[in-house]
């Protein structure tokens, strides 16, 4: 780092003390930055970036609760993060969410310099796009639960217990037990990364839980409607019904056809 470079303002985040004593040895060792906050889970990580603004998180991916990638999804494009773990196999999904770089526990001062270099050169950048929520689904499989900002706390929304999930504009409004809660998705990368054998978009607007859908009637000429067991009525496309058509064909179970 020039001797007039500004120090990067970091925020580091590992549940366990002894990694976060060796990356701040290891910062020590290469200088040009400030450790504004360390925390050792998810949740008290995204409420230190809100409450100080880093330049760079660097951020364990194995945490409980949440782990790096829903920390990452919560913090949003604009937070550059630096991976630091003890696993390899998470590398693709790190650069497929746009991460800075991905450092493998224990790394070299001189490997940390260089994340620090490129680190340097995205801030001030636009955020780059990132691939949508289904690069963070768990490789091989579809996301378990969702992780939702509502208000100041953070919510985990297990995807069984959601009823169905409508789109409004650049948001979804997950219907879950009773409550709605929105969170910044698109619908069509939020269907990529559900099972389709539980969930289907049924109408340009709306994918419901196979699970929650009691009865289907006619609605219209080309379209149907889906009445669900707690009583909601949503509109089914032709191109919808075909799809729950082809689940109840490979045997799941069909609810109650009217007129």
């Amino acid at each position: 780092m020039s001797a007039n470079a500004t120090p990067l303002r970091v925020l580091i985040v590992d549940d366990e003390e002894p990694a976060r004593a060796f990356l701040r040895r290891r910062l020590a060792e290469v200088g040009g930055v400030e450790i504004i906050s360390e925390c050792p889970n998810g949740f008290a990580a995204v409420k230190a970036a809100a409450e100080h603004k880093p330049d760079l998180v660097f951020l364990d991916i194995q945490m409980p609760r949440l782990d790096g990638f829903e920390v990452c999804e919560l913090l949003g494009p604009g937070v550059p993060v630096i991976f630091v773990t003890a696993h390899d196999e998470h590398a693709l999904r790190a650069f497929e969410v746009a991460a800075v770089d991905y450092l493998l526990k224990p790394f070299s001062a001189e490997r940390l310099r260089k994340a620090l270099e490129r680190a340097r050169t995205r801030i001030g950048r636009p955020a780059p796009e990132i691939l949508s929520i289904a690069a963070r689904a768990k490789p091989g499989g579809y996301l378990e639960r969702l992780v939702v900002k509502d208000g100041p706390d953070i919510v985990l929304v297990p995807c069984e217990k959601i009823d169905f999930i409508e789109a409004q504009q650049d948001f979804v409004a997950l219907h879950t037990q009773g409550k709605v809660l929105l969170k910044n998705q698109t619908i069509a990368s939020l269907e990529a990364a559900l099972d389709p054998r539980h969930f289907v978009r049924i109408h340009r607007g709306s994918i419901v839980a196979l699970s929650r859908i009691a009865q289907i009637h006619p609605y219209s000429k080309d379209d149907k409607m889906a009445v669900l067991k707690d009583g909601t009525r949503l509109p089914v496309s032709r191109a919808g019904y075909k799809k729950l058509r082809a689940l109840w064909e490979e045997g799941a179970p069909a609810p109650e056809t009217g007129g």
